[in-house]
């Protein structure tokens, strides 16, 4: 009875990476200079590929995108660190917990969709060359992003309004420094199973299909890499992907890195800091990983700064 009548809760509190006070400056400083880092870092990339003609590509169009997308994400996840830091405070409302559920969930399956368009991309450029133009046409574009819109917005629409039919009681304490949707299912007094089984339906098709799309992308790039002749032809057409493999393998390592923590250890705190890699990291390092491993796009940011 005590469940159902504490349905609606005023706010949550996020205990954040740590409870030492001594520590509080440190890390706001760490996460304000990581937030300013990939704020210019992909503003940089974006308004590069906007000013040069020559980046009006395929490719870049979606690494355009997927820049835009993590600036939004280390926004949702950062900002409210940083805010309750400077105010010295821990709570959150039950309605911004919820948004930021939602946008989180939004644009972690955006980046995910991106990357399987990206990989997409650079298949049909290495295996269909003569075709590129014709296959990868502004209307695929479109229709890619706005697939991966739609799909995302589900998703976190699905996740959010399921987590309204929870219950909370009194233990409203969320061991992390954003809301994060199994955080939030793990506090609830109520019964989980429908939420958990949703998590782990949903999250293994949109998270295995973008993937597994990914990997066979690859297979046929690196098979048909391996048919060129001259050892040239091959660095060329591999560099053509290689930055984008490193971010593809940075954002799924770090994402099963903290999977698997949050399964080998049950360290509320430990499984907060492992969620730093894979909400604060990729984004923070995307830029400089395309823009040191590419010559076009060193030019444009020499052109553009």
């Amino acid at each position: 009875m005590e469940a159902e009548n504490q349905t609606n809760v005023a706010e949550f509190l996020l205990l954040g990476l740590s409870e030492d006070p001594e520590l509080q400056s440190f890390i706001f400083g760490l996460f304000l200079t990581i937030y300013l880092i990939t704020l210019l870092g992909n503003l940089l990339i974006i308004l590069a590929i906007c000013y040069d003609f020559h980046l009006h590509t395929p490719m870049y169009f979606f690494l355009s995108q997927l820049s835009f997308n993590d600036i939004c994400f280390s926004t949702t996840t950062v900002l409210k660190l940083l805010v309750n830091i400077q105010r010295q405070s821990k709570s959150i409302s039950y309605t911004d917990c919820l948004t930021q559920v939602g946008f989180v969930l939004f644009f972690a399956g955006l980046e995910n969709f991106l990357l399987a368009a990206m990989a997409y991309d650079r298949y049909v450029a290495i295996c269909h060359p003569l075709t590129y133009r014709v296959i990868m046409n502004p209307c695929l574009c479109g229709l890619l992003i706005l697939l991966s819109l739609i799909i995302s917005i589900a998703d976190a629409l699905l996740h959010s309004l399921m987590v309204l039919r929870l219950s909370f009681c009194t233990d409203l304490e969320i061991p992390h420094f954003f809301c994060e949707l199994a955080q939030v299912i793990k506090i609830a007094c109520s019964d989980t199973l429908i939420n958990n089984t949703l998590v782990y339906l949903v999250t293994s098709i949109l998270g295995g299909v973008p993937l597994l799309g990914i990997v066979f992308s690859y297979t046929q790039i690196v098979s048909s890499i391996l048919r060129i002749p001259s050892t040239g032809g091959k660095y060329k057409a591999f560099s053509t992907c290689g930055s984008h493999l490193l971010v593809v393998s940075l954002f799924y390592g770090t994402a099963f890195g903290v999977y698997i923590s949050s399964a080998v250890t049950h360290s509320s705190k430990k499984t907060a800091i492992a969620s730093v890699m894979y909400t604060v990291v990729p984004p923070m390092l995307n830029p400089f990983i395309y823009s040191l491993r590419n010559r076009d796009m060193n030019e444009a940011l020499k052109k553009l700064i």
